[in-house]
């Protein structure tokens, strides 16, 4: 009589784990890039120049991209050599707490610069954090899935993104609902200012709890036992992968460049396009209100010379708007697992990057304002569906490719690395890139959509350049050809 082998752990529980810890992780990456927008431009890096505070504010969310891989490599060390459990709850934990802290710091107005420094360090520490989840959570779905279900499992802490994004953004949208606030398209109400915004980031030590109490019931997997029993665990992996898999390292990080810069295009730079006032009027008016309720000066001369038009949105019209995207982004995350499982990685990720390319390209059509604003806003809503359609297409099978790429003593640091190194190409300056190409265009995004399809270009040649991998076996790729004893 045969028995069935027991999975180290059940499969509720691997898609559980990895699906929590990443919504939470993404979570309290966007309720920052959310007051990154709303919020930290005026209570943190206040000035009389409205565009200078949004790009302090943006650089800030973007040192957050270059602690990432710092995250990466020391996150992936410890989850290569010592298991991916104890990584992945100290990743949780370090997330956790920064996000709290942000929503006790005092603002500049009551401290000076040191405000926007504190802010800074804990950004960096969100970073450093965010570095070492994504690759943890990715190796606990595909290390545990079944035969021939990595890329439907490797979905699932894809998954976390847009459920983050939706959670931390329907608690912004019930404070704005729940305070008292006028009829600014930026939310900037006396309350919200003064405490309402430190809501969302108290809220992620509930959700952390949650978290902690999933992962504490996982035990490692059976492939990384099998490592360790085999001698193939590495003293230094770090090492190792840039040793002897520094090829995978590049064209990893090229395969998820255009991935990072349409999700930051979609979410960021919509949100600041799509809720800035169509016209000088209606800006100056809502500059001049925002003014008069921080006590900053305003000079209308000064506002008019620095302005450039966007879509004209209210703040809540968007959000939702953007929420509409996100569930498609969702759905299409889940459904590009079973495709990526049918047909490989590599085709359909080489069919949707072709996709992005033409999408960039049509950034005028769907961006414009037009006569209509009923025709304006379907044309925006349209707009963000398919540009969320394939975020969804993109991200979902990069679970299962990128640690696909590097062997299981140091799949951990190799996917990380090049998750967490391409943040800063297509993440960290990407809202930068496309402010100042907005502003260079007059207010027109097409020079946007351009940054987006070049990307694109790029990385379509990696993905030319990389061999399918939906038939590599986990078991049989442990690291042993290429272990040099360090």
């Amino acid at each position: 009589m045969s028995t069935a082998v027991k999975p180290a752990n059940p499969r509720s529980r691997v898609i559980l784990a990895s699906l929590v810890g990443t919504t939470i992780e993404f979570y309290d990456f966007y309720a920052y890039a959310t007051a990154a927008v709303l919020v930290f431009p005026v209570l943190f890096f206040p000035s009389d120049n409205d565009t200078a505070s949004l790009l302090a504010s943006f650089a800030v969310f973007g040192a957050a991209m270059v602690a990432r891989p710092i995250g990466a490599m020391v996150f992936g060390h410890f989850g290569d050599k010592y298991g991916r459990k104890a990584t992945l709850v100290a990743s949780l934990l370090t997330m956790g707490i920064a996000t709290f802290i942000i929503g006790l710091l005092p603002t500049f107005q009551q401290i000076g610069w040191v405000a926007p420094l504190l802010l800074l360090v804990l950004r960096l520490a969100q970073g450093f954090a965010l570095g070492g989840e994504w690759s943890g959570a990715a190796l606990v779905a595909t290390e545990n899935a079944p035969k021939g279900k990595r890329a439907w499992y490797g979905s699932f802490p894809q998954l976390g993104a847009p459920l983050g994004f939706i959670i931390a953004n329907f608690i912004f949208l019930g404070i704005n609902w729940a305070l008292p606030h006028g009829e600014n398209p930026s939310m900037q109400s006396e309350a919200f200012l003064a405490w309402g915004w430190r809501i969302p980031f108290l809220f992620s030590a509930v959700m952390v709890i949650i978290g902690l109490w999933v992962r504490l019931k996982l035990v490692e997997s059976d492939t990384f036992k099998r490592a360790e029993q085999k001698g193939v665990i590495r003293k230094m992996p770090l090492v190792t992968v840039f040793r002897h898999h520094w090829k995978q390292l590049i064209l990893g990080t090229f395969i998820m460049l255009a991935t990072y810069v349409l999700f930051y295009l979609m979410t960021n730079f919509t949100l600041s396009y799509g809720t800035k006032a169509a016209d000088l009027d209606t800006a100056s008016a809502a500059a001049q209100a925002a003014a008069e309720a921080t006590g900053k000066a305003f000079d209308p001369a000064v506002f008019a010379a620095q302005f450039y038009p966007g879509l004209g949105f209210g703040y809540t019209d968007f959000v939702l708007m953007q929420i509409i995207g996100v569930v498609f982004f969702g759905v299409f995350t889940l459904l590009s697992g079973p495709v990526a499982d049918a047909i490989g990685r590599r085709k359909l990720l080489l069919w949707v990057t072709g996709a992005i390319i033409v999408f960039g390209l049509t950034f005028n059509v769907f961006l414009m304002p037009q006569l209509d604003p009923q025709f304006t806003g379907a044309l925006t809503q349209a707009f963000l569906v398919f540009g969320f359609m394939l975020m969804g297409i993109t991200f979902g099978p990069m679970g299962a490719m990128l640690p696909e790429l590097f062997p299981t003593n140091v799949r951990y640091s190799g996917s990380a690395i090049a998750y967490n190194v391409s943040s800063i190409l297509g993440a960290a300056i990407a809202p930068l890139i496309a402010l100042k190409l907005w502003e260079i265009a007059g207010g027109e995004p097409w020079l946007v959509g351009l940054y987006l399809s070049s990307m694109g270009v790029l990385t379509f040649i990696a993905l030319i350049l990389t061999p399918e991998t939906k038939d590599r076996d986990y078991d049989d790729d442990l690291g042993l050809a290429a272990a040099v004893e360090l």
